[in-house]
C-alpha cells in the first residue's frame, strides 16, 4: 500500500474551467512552438522524473499542474514512469494520452490499459489509483475540460487527425 506523502489526503485539485496561473498563461503561446515541443518531448521528461524524486512531486521542469504516473509495461511487466499533464473531476485525475499530436498513441496508454492499476504522484500526494478509459459523453464532457486546460489539446488534435485521443480517468482505489 502506498502511503500519502506531506499528509495529503488525495491528489491536488485542478480545476480546467479556473483561469490559470499568469505564470502558466504566460507560458503557453511558447509552450506551442515547435521548438518547445521539441523541449517538452526530449528533455523534459528525464529532468521533470529527477525534480519530482527529489521535491516529493511538487515540482517539474515546467510550470504545470503535472502528475507522475507509474504503470506496468504492457509486454515487459518492467515499471515505468509518465510525467503528464492532468486535471481533476471529482475525486479522479484526469489524463490525456495525446502523444504531443503524434499519430499514434504513446507507450503508456497501452500500458494502463493492460495494466489498469497504477501509481499517481502529485503536488507532495501519492496513491494508487485505477485507470479507464472514458467513452460517449463522458469522454466528450472530459476532452472539451482538456482544450479549456491548454490550447495545446486543440493543437494536438489538428496533428492526430487521423485518430480520437484517449482520455483516462484515474479513480483513487486508497
Amino acid at each position: 500500500m502506498v502511503v500519502p506523502m506531506a499528509q495529503r489526503t488525495g491528489i491536488p485539485k485542478v480545476d480546467p474551467t479556473k483561469r490559470r496561473p499568469f505564470r502558466e498563461r504566460l507560458i503557453e503561446p511558447i509552450a506551442l512552438t515547435g521548438a518547445a515541443r521539441w523541449w517538452v518531448i526530449h528533455v523534459a521528461p528525464p529532468i521533470d522524473r529527477a525534480l519530482f524524486r527529489l521535491s516529493g512531486g511538487r515540482f517539474g521542469s515546467l510550470p504545470l499542474n503535472m502528475l507522475f504516473l507509474t504503470h506496468t509495461g504492457a509486454r515487459s511487466g518492467k515499471q515505468r514512469e509518465t510525467p503528464l499533464l492532468y486535471f481533476t473531476d471529482g475525486e479522479d485525475a484526469v489524463v490525456m494520452a495525446s502523444n504531443y499530436g503524434r499519430e499514434g498513441h504513446p507507450a503508456w496508454y497501452y500500458n494502463v490499459k493492460a495494466n489498469p492499476e497504477v501509481e499517481v504522484t502529485a503536488g507532495g500526494y501519492r496513491g494508487r489509483f485505477r485507470a479507464r478509459i472514458a467513452s460517449g459523453e463522458d469522454r466528450q464532457r472530459l476532452w472539451g475540460l482538456a482544450k479549456q486546460l491548454t490550447r495545446a489539446y486543440a493543437n494536438y488534435e489538428e496533428r492526430a487527425a487521423n485518430r480520437e485521443i484517449q482520455v483516462i480517468r484515474l479513480t483513487p482505489v486508497d
